[in-house]
């Protein structure tokens, strides 16, 4: 029986490896572009930078140092000239696309930063694995610019897997759907008619306001915003602007919102402050042929007919007045029902003539809505 060299029993006592197996060895030097790996075989292992990462400009001492320990691939037993080699990037991809593989199929939603932004969408990354969010699953509504998303840390889910084709696409968009359809279902559940709530200014246009109230969107039509008069609600409102609302109507999905307390409806003591008779002062608020319109507070306008300007004839009321003139009239008629109320500067000289002067304003005002209703 011949007896084994010594490198034979060198050979014996050392492990046998594969292209493909995965190995743990011990770093024995490092050099900015390589690694030198004892991983218990005859040769010893090299990782290059290539195989450790995809940034070319890596200087391997800052991650590696004598005396670690990794887990690497081996790629090459033997490289031509009696090496091993290994690569960490490769590895790092297969556990990576077992990670997003398991994600897929589970539907679990992953957090990760934001690498990349792109004309198309963004890019995040999860365990090496470069994840694509098209632009229209970034959010439920429209997103132009998405730079604000740099660096920003987001949930998603995978909603394609395709490892052959190197294809992972991500979807933010159903998770905020979702957390959305979970919102309103608890905010109609705990809202009612005349309540009270909070609200945040979501977008303002020419009719109006919409308000998120945490779940769903409201309206506050301008004809709702004050008891007053609105001239346009963006010089009133601004986005990101907190409001208390006023739940007016719900239906169905739709909730229509008001800023007009009850409390503090001008027409509360109106019939005090306003009863035929009462001198009042006010300010020319619009102007029309029949007459000028003057508002006494926000939410009660006052029709001073052109008849009852002045003791003198006036063609058109524009003629002696001017639009935020302030005046001051006698009360001549007062209709809470109609919320209607009539002026007369001229029956302040003449005061022993009301009854008459509020008859010819009542009939005038009654036939200038009922046209400017038709």
């Amino acid at each position: 029986m011949s007896e084994l060299t010594f490198e034979q029993m060198l050979d014996a006592s050392l492990k046998t490896i594969h292209a493909g197996e995965v190995v743990e060895g011990t770093v024995i030097d490092v050099k900015p572009e390589e690694i030198v790996l004892n991983i218990g075989y005859k040769s010893d292992g090299i990782l290059t930078r290539n195989e450790y990462s995809n940034d070319s400009n890596l200087d391997l001492t800052t991650i590696a140092k004598p005396g670690d320990t990794m887990e690497v691939k081996v790629l090459k037993v033997n490289d031509g000239e009696g090496q091993v080699l290994l690569t960490y990037k490769r590895l790092a991809a297969d556990r990576g696309n077992k990670r997003i593989e398991e994600a897929f199929n589970n539907h679990e939603v992953l957090k990760a930063k934001v690498t990349q932004v792109l004309e198309g969408g963004l890019i995040v990354v999860v365990e090496d694995v470069r994840i694509f969010i098209p632009a229209s699953l970034v959010s439920d509504t429209y997103e132009k610019d998405l730079t604000k998303y740099d660096g920003q840390e987001i949930e998603f889910v995978i909603s394609e897997y395709n490892p052959r084709r190197r294809r992972y696409i991500g979807d933010r968009k159903q998770l905020i759907v979702a957390r959305k359809a979970e919102q309103q279902a608890a905010l109609f559940a705990r809202i009612h008619e005349g309540d009270v709530v909070e609200g945040v200014v979501k977008n303002v246009t020419d009719f109006g306001a919409f308000v998120d109230l945490g779940g769903a969107d409201g309206l506050l039509h301008i004809s709702e915003m004050s008891w007053g008069r609105i001239e346009h609600p963006k010089k009133v409102f601004k986005v990101g602007e907190k409001l208390k609302v006023l739940i007016k109507e719900i239906n169905g999905s739709k909730i229509a919102l008001s800023l007009k307390f009850e409390d503090q409806n001008p027409w509360k003591d109106a019939a005090v402050k306003y009863a035929i008779g009462n001198v009042v002062t006010g300010r020319v608020a619009r102007m029309t042929d029949f007459g000028a319109f003057v508002e006494l507070e926000p939410g009660i306008d006052a029709l001073l007919h052109v008849s009852q300007i002045s003791k003198e004839h006036v063609d058109k009321p524009s003629d002696v007045l001017k639009v935020g003139e302030e005046v001051t009239a006698k009360v001549v008629d007062f209709n809470e029902a109609d919320k209607k109320i009539s002026l007369s500067i001229k029956a302040l000289h003449t005061p022993d003539r009301r009854d008459e002067d509020a008859d010819v304003v009542s009939v005038d005002i009654d036939s200038v809505i009922a046209d400017q209703e038709n």
